[in-house]
């Protein structure tokens, strides 16, 4: 039999993993990998402590959450959410996740923003940028041209 929290523990992973998805962003990296290839798009990969690290949180507010960058994000990327929350639980698969890719890369601070090709080559590492969601959306074409001049 489960105890109350067990139940709600599990309600709020779910709930994570729908509101992740409901808003665009992936949290499974090898489906995202997939998506992007069949796609032919770049990935997005965020590295974030979402309910901790203020600039994370700043990233999300000002250019995340902003129509410049969804519109963008939409025609040319597969966005992957990779989490290091505080306060609230993931499932232990995505967590279980998220450390390994943070260590196969070499993350060592939040946010910590990647590009990868559509074949999963990371082209480009960035964070978080002063000028709002249209001045974000230049710096990642920028980053993507310079990628693709290579």
């Amino acid at each position: 039999m489960f105890s109350k929290w067990a139940i709600a523990l599990l309600g709020c992973a779910a709930w994570v993993t729908v509101a992740t998805a409901a808003t665009g962003w992936e949290d499974d990296f090898a489906k995202a990998l997939e998506r992007a290839q069949k796609e032919n798009k770049h990935v997005l990969v965020d590295f974030s402590g979402s309910d901790w690290c203020g600039w994370c949180m700043k990233l999300d507010e000002e250019v995340f959450s902003k129509k410049a960058f969804k519109d963008y994000a939409k025609d040319n990327l597969v966005l992957v959410l990779l989490d290091f929350p505080r306060r609230k639980e993931l499932p232990k698969k995505t967590r279980e996740q998220n450390e390994e890719l943070l260590k196969k890369y070499g993350v060592r601070g939040f946010p910590t923003v990647l590009i990868l090709s559509p074949k999963g080559e990371e082209i480009a590492r960035t964070g978080y940028k002063p000028g709002g969601a249209e001045a974000y959306v230049e710096h990642l074409k920028k980053l993507i041209g310079e990628a693709k001049q290579k």
